[in-house]
């Protein structure tokens, strides 16, 4: 028996009609009319039933998980029954599996999901070998997750660092995340002087960006913020100052001219470090009432953060309050004990000033990261 005696000839003619017709379509139809044309038509029709499945699932299933698991499942399939020399499938199978894993993360199926992800960077290191795709991290970015949540943070820092490693020769460099995600994993799997290294990288990248005309001025604030802060805890003072006095620079001229050219869409980079610094100061903590108060009330800004931090139009009013409230009982603990809150004080008003180079209120962080510097015993000078 030949395949055309498999073929319902009436269905494949319906479902070409269907398609051809002048009306649109709905996605439910074109998924049916998809069906049956990939039995036939495999190069043509598996592609766009798998794209179309994992379009369905989000527009129509978006609170239905287990039909979204179903619809990502199916999407896998067909992804797969693509010939491995063809050259989209590398692509197309690494997407469906993408949206596969989060269904399965959705239904609490770790486990499995985790095998996903495993899976995704497999074909995509596959992919790479055959040209497919043009990097031999493909794939890779969902498993280095899984892993740091899984509490392997040395195999999830060796996998971030292929990431970068793969990234270094493109144009544009390594990527802001990618980096983050590297020092995070690589500090937590205690490996702190290889974090301020991958940090350090961060910076320079910004830094140059910056001198090309494809950074802005307060993306290079907020890197140097927490860059000052790493070289601090790891006993670098003298690193840790001339990276301020960088800062002072930069916050000089945004409170003198703005930014060299308006940009969009970069309140993300502040969110990220600032939640990055979630732990900073717990140890003020200790056995002071005000002080855990302070350290309980940095912790729901941060969690504040994560929520308006991709709110643009009203993420400062929304904000500020929480932050005002940190310098203040900051305030009031340098007042009563000088020597535990001076170090609470500077960290609540280096903290406000990153937020107001955020909301382009260059003179008030100006301000803020100046009062900062003279309650420092290594205070910066200027020349003003």
């Amino acid at each position: 028996m030949n395949h055309s005696e498999n073929v319902d000839h009436d269905a494949v003619l319906r479902a070409r009609t269907m398609l051809l017709g002048s009306g649109r379509l709905g996605l439910r139809q074109e998924v049916e009319a998809y069906r049956v044309l990939a039995d036939v038509s495999p190069l043509t029709y598996l592609p766009r039933l798998s794209r179309a499945l994992v379009r369905l699932s989000g527009e129509e299933y978006r609170d239905q998980p287990q039909a979204r698991l179903t619809l990502h499942a199916e999407a896998v399939a067909a992804a797969r029954r693509l010939d491995e020399n063809e050259p989209r499938r590398t692509e197309l199978l690494v997407n469906a599996l993408r949206a596969y894993q989060h269904s399965l993360y959705a239904l609490g199926r770790r486990a499995e999901g985790f095998s996903v992800r495993e899976e995704m960077a497999r074909v995509g290191r596959q992919g790479y070998g055959t040209g497919q795709v043009d990097s031999p991290v493909y794939g890779l970015g969902s498993l280095a997750a899984a892993l740091a949540e899984e509490g392997r943070h040395r195999e999830s820092a060796e996998a971030y660092g292929r990431i970068v490693d793969a990234e270094r020769p493109r144009p544009g460099g390594v990527s802001f995340w990618a980096v983050v995600d590297w020092t995070t994993q690589l500090d937590a799997a205690g490996l702190p002087d290889e974090a301020l290294a991958a940090f350090e990288e961060l910076v320079d990248h910004t830094r140059a960006r910056l001198e090309e005309g494809w950074a802005p001025l307060a993306t290079l604030v907020w890197d140097l913020v927490h860059y000052s802060r790493m070289l601090d805890a790891r006993g670098r003072y003298d690193d840790a100052r001339a990276a301020r006095r960088e800062i002072d620079t930069l916050l000089s001229e945004l409170a003198e001219t703005g930014e060299r050219k308006t940009w969009s869409n970069i309140l993300s980079w502040w969110t990220a470090l600032f939640v990055l610094s979630d732990k900073e100061g717990e140890e003020q903590a200790a056995s002071d009432g005000l002080a855990e108060r302070i350290a309980v009330q940095r912790r729901s800004t941060i969690g504040a953060a994560k929520r308006w931090g991709s709110h643009h139009h009203r993420f400062l009013a929304s904000l500020r309050p929480s932050f005002d409230e940190g310098v203040s009982l900051a305030r009031h603990l340098a007042e009563r004990d000088e020597e535990r809150g001076a170090p609470a004080l500077v960290r609540a008003l280096t903290d406000r000033s990153t937020l107001l180079v955020a909301g382009k209120s260059y003179a008030e962080a100006l301000a803020d990261f100046r009062e900062a510097a003279a309650l420092r015993p290594d205070r910066i000078r200027t020349q003003r």
